[in-house]
Order: C-alpha cells, then structure tokens, then sequence
C-alpha cells in the first residue's frame, strides 16, 4: 500500500519484536490487523494517521462485524488498535488517541509479566565472569533494571549522559524528551568497570559516542539486547519469555510495591500521562484501595 509509510506500520512492528519481545506470530497477527485497517481507512482517503477520527474506527469495527469477523478476533484486532495508537501517541505522532472511546473487550486481557526480585537477581548474576564481555553484559543488565529504561534509550545512551558521580544517566526518550534517571549503586559499578576494562579496548572511533559497543567497536542494536536477555534468563532458570520490557516493567512494579508514588515511577519511565503509568504497571483497584485506606484521614 503506497501509504502505509506514513502510517508508521514498520516502527511499529519493530517496536513490537525488540521492545515487547513479541513473538512472531503475534507480531502477524498486529500486522493483519493492522493491514485490515489501512486498507479500510484507503476507501475513506485517510493518507495519515492525524486524519483518522473516532467515527472511522467504530465504522471499522462495524464493518468487520458485517464481514462475518469472529468476536474473538474482532477483540484481538481492538487490541490490536489500541496498542498502535498508545505507540503513535508516546511517538508524538498524535496529540490523540482516536480509538480512546472504543467499547473495550472486557474479556481476555493479559498483562505482561514481571519478573520477582529474585528472579532479576538470578539473571543479572548469570554472565560468566571469565568471558571478555562480562562488565559489559552485567552492566547492561544492571543499566536496564536499574533505570526500567526502554531498550531503545539504552542503545541509544552516549558516554556524555552518564554522571558516574552522581549515579544518574540523562535518558533521551520518546520525542526526545529529556529525563534523568537514578542508576543505583551496582549499575554504577558495572559500568565503571565496563567503561574502564572493555569499552576502551573495543572504541576505535567507531563507536559514535554511545556506552554500549558490539566486539567489533560499533554502537549494540536493540536486536542485540534483546538476544542477550533471552540467553541470560536460559542460563539463570528462569521460567517464560523475558525481554528487555520485562525488565521495564519489574522496574515499574517493584517500585509501586516498595510504596513509591506513582507520580514519580511516571517520571522515571518517561510517561507523558500518568493513566499509560497506571496501566503499564497494572495497578488494580485493590491496589488503590489499598493505599486510600492507608494513607488518607478518613480512609
């Protein structure tokens, strides 16, 4: 399709396998659907996704309906919707989300999983200290749990961001929108041990000023990432697929757990809205009821 382009369909699917870690045939099933859409939106002459409206997408989900389309599969393509818009939203792409007042499937949502604390211990611990790029994966999987930055950002992070001394990175996210994120006392080390007995050695101008490098001196891809946390969740034990967002995400929950305010886990994650936080770290109403009666005078 001559348009799809400015849909941003590709960034998309590509956010989907190296961030959410999505397997490929749930990352077909995005593109059908999405596909489906783009080809409805053709016969009303939306040439991008700032001119699809509201009233577009009730009538495609009309005309799916009217094409015989299961319910399930009308569920999954809503699914399917929202997590695009939710990306083309945090992308800048749109100020907002047309499929915002879509009637929500109530039945089969899954959140994503998190690890436990110890889970996140185990996989950390995993790189073999004799291998060569130990500092450097350590400090990868340090760098990600400790900040919950997306592994977008992380590849993405130069020398000059990092404030070693005050263990605290500048984190250029989504927009480049600009935040700072605490690293913690082990993610400093692992990278300064990093920096110090790796980095050196495998800079050869090459690198473009970014922390991490491959063994050829070149910036590390998100692939890359993301292949690294699968091998080291393998030799850690460690039960179900783990990607980078699952460290995202831990990150997230561990913090509302241990009482954090969600105001600041929204900072910390680079939100533009706290309503994306309050999902993205599935708090539920116990939750919520939870900390009115703990924290409020007449709860």
């Amino acid at each position: 399709m001559k348009e799809a382009s400015a849909f941003r369909l590709e960034p998309f699917v590509d956010y989907l396998s190296f961030e959410r870690g999505l397997s490929d045939r749930t990352l077909a099933a995005y593109q059908r659907d999405l596909e489906k859409l783009l080809a409805y939106l053709e016969t009303k002459e939306r040439r991008d996704p700032g001119a699809i409206t509201s009233q577009d997408l009730r009538e495609f989900v009309f005309h799916l309906k009217e094409s015989g389309l299961a319910p399930s599969s009308i569920r999954r393509t809503l699914s399917s919707l929202r997590g695009y818009f939710a990306f083309l939203l945090e992308e800048g792409v749109l100020d907002t989300d047309p499929s915002e007042r879509l009637e929500s499937p109530r039945s089969g949502r899954k959140l994503p999983e998190i690890l436990s604390v110890e889970e996140i211990q185990a996989i950390i611990e995993a790189p073999d200290p004799n291998h060569a790029m130990y500092w450097r994966d350590r400090g990868i999987l340090e760098v990600l749990y400790a900040t919950g930055m997306r592994v977008s950002e992380l590849v993405n992070l130069r020398v000059g961001d990092l404030d070693l001394n005050g263990a605290i990175c500048t984190v250029f996210g989504k927009g480049s929108k600009e935040r700072l994120v605490p690293l913690g006392g082990p993610a400093r080390t692992s990278l300064e041990r990093y920096l110090r007995q790796v980095r050196t050695r495998l800079d050869e101008g090459k690198g473009e000023g970014k922390v991490f490098l491959n063994h050829r001196g070149h910036p590390l891809s998100r692939a890359a990432v993301w292949e690294m946390v699968k091998k080291y969740t393998k030799r850690a034990g460690v039960q179900g697929k783990v990607s980078p967002h699952t460290f995202r995400h831990s990150f997230a929950t561990h913090l509302l757990e241990g009482g954090a305010d969600l105001a600041a886990v929204q900072e910390l994650l680079g939100h533009a809205d706290i309503s994306t936080t309050q999902i993205y770290t599935h708090i539920d109403r116990e939750y919520l009821t939870e900390v009115h009666r703990t924290f409020h005078p007449r709860g």
